[in-house]
């Protein structure tokens, strides 16, 4: 997560992991759907307004960084040396994700997910954004002058190269397996190659 410099920004970030921490382990302990937001925010010791200025809705309590692993990718992409090629930039990214995903205390949270189908549903429309925001981070690189088909469709890749790694029995073995096709068609789609 982004270190904020100001007291106020850590304040507000301190409230936000709280409240995040609160409702992970409330719904560890009892079970997603018997969990609701008043009890959360009754917990975490703040008003339920407070509690929706951090999180659009409850199931972004559950994945509170999320909106992070978003800005990473998209700044993976922009902040990059000027010749730092993007797949390594973005594998490293991945693989920094997955460590994380696939830690042993993390095991509960995701059979959580796994059970609840408001929260699948909600990993999948959060990795989409995170794919769409990623794509028109490639593309409006001109330094990498892929088309908009091809900046989407890597996105959609790398996205895709998480969501199989945290399922395999061997997660960094699979990054590294779907990384090479995914270096294979970044290189299909230079301007050079395309006719």
């Amino acid at each position: 997560m982004t270190v904020p410099t100001g007291r106020r920004e850590r304040k507000k970030a301190a409230t936000r992991q709280k409240i995040a921490d609160t409702a992970l382990r409330l719904f560890l302990d009892r079970g997603y759907d018997a969990v609701g937001i008043r009890e959360v925010a009754a917990e975490a010791d703040v008003a339920v307004t407070t509690l929706f200025s951090h999180f659009a809705c409850k199931e972004a309590l559950v994945f509170e960084q999320g909106e992070d692993f978003e800005q990473r990718l998209a700044a993976a992409v922009t902040d990059r040396a000027p010749d730092e090629p993007l797949i390594p930039a973005l594998r490293g990214e991945i693989q920094a994700l997955v460590r994380h995903c696939t830690a042993d205390s993390t095991a509960p949270v995701w059979r959580m997910i796994d059970a609840t189908p408001a929260l699948r549903a909600y990993e999948e429309s959060m990795r989409q954004r995170c794919a769409r925001t990623l794509a028109a981070a490639i593309a409006a690189d001109p330094a990498l002058s892929r088309t908009e088909t091809a900046s989407r469709t890597i996105a959609r890749f790398v996205i895709d190269a998480y969501a199989l790694a945290r399922e395999s029995d061997a997660p960094e073995a699979t990054v590294d397996e779907v990384f090479s096709m995914i270096e294979a068609a970044w290189e299909a789609a230079a301007p050079s190659r395309r006719t």
